[in-house]
Formats: C-alpha cells, sequence, structure tokens
C-alpha cells in the first residue's frame, strides 16, 4: 500500500489547507493510505489531540477514507517530521513550501551547502511533493 504524510498546523492555516488539499488529491490518486501529521511542540504545547486535528480536518474537507491523524510531540517540528516519516515508510511527503524552506535553513545549518533534494532522498526515501500557498506544486 502507498503511504502518503502531510505535516499540517493547528489550527488549519491558508497554507496547511492547500498543502493538505494536495495530499488528499495524491492520496485519492495513487489509491494510498493519508497520514495527516501535527507536531506539537514540548516548548509551546498546545495541548493539541488527534481528535481535535481530526476534527478540524473533516470541518474543511469533509470525511475522508483511509486517513490516520497523528500528532507527535518534539522539540524540533523537522526532526519530529522525519522521524514519522521513516515510522510510517511513508512513499510521498507533502510539504508546504514554508516547511520545506524550513528544512533547507536545518540542514544548512548541518551541512555546507547541503543538495537539498539529494539529502531528503536518502534520508527519507521517498518522493517529497513541495506545496506552495496558492496550491501549485513541485516535487523535490
Amino acid at each position: 500500500m502507498v503511504r502518503v504524510v502531510v505535516p499540517v498546523r493547528y489550527p488549519l492555516t491558508k497554507h496547511s489547507k492547500a498543502t493538505l488539499s494536495e495530499a488528499i488529491r495524491i492520496a485519492e490518486e495513487r489509491n494510498a493510505e493519508l497520514t495527516i501529521l501535527h507536531v506539537d511542540l514540548y516548548q509551546e504545547n498546545h495541548g493539541v489531540t488527534r481528535a481535535k486535528l481530526r476534527r478540524s480536518v473533516e470541518a474543511a474537507f469533509g470525511s475522508l477514507d483511509r486517513v490516520r491523524y497523528v500528532v507527535r510531540r518534539g522539540f524540533l517540528v523537522e526532526e519530529t517530521i522525519l522521524e514519522e516519516v521513516a515510522a510510517d515508510e511513508a512513499d510521498v511527503v507533502v510539504l508546504g513550501s514554508k516547511q520545506a524552506g524550513r528544512w533547507r535553513r536545518m540542514l544548512r545549518r548541518i551541512l555546507d551547502d547541503p543538495d537539498i533534494e539529494s539529502y531528503l532522498r536518502e534520508k527519507l526515501d521517498c518522493t517529497v511533493i513541495t506545496v506552495r500557498a496558492d496550491g501549485t506544486r513541485a516535487t523535490v
């Protein structure tokens, strides 16, 4: 079974909705399972639950089939996303362009002028799709 993971903010922002909309489309197109992930940072702890995340998504998109809602706690959003993607053995990760930009900045701190595409493919072993706020996308 193909697995698609999409990290989103809670409450859903306009950009998160655009990213989620594309992830839903990709999951349906590929007959895939969809994991909707929210990272609740330890240092901010907003008390987000799976039930709250699900209600918010269903209010925006209606009831969805083959969807798993996950709320993970972590110190770094990017690292927590990587952990969930690896644990879920995702085939596709759909990121908002803001999140992709944060990954680039994080990797630049760790590596000298990294090749982002190669790094993500090596670490994630999956396709990474970036969605802009206007809903257009680019595959990394």
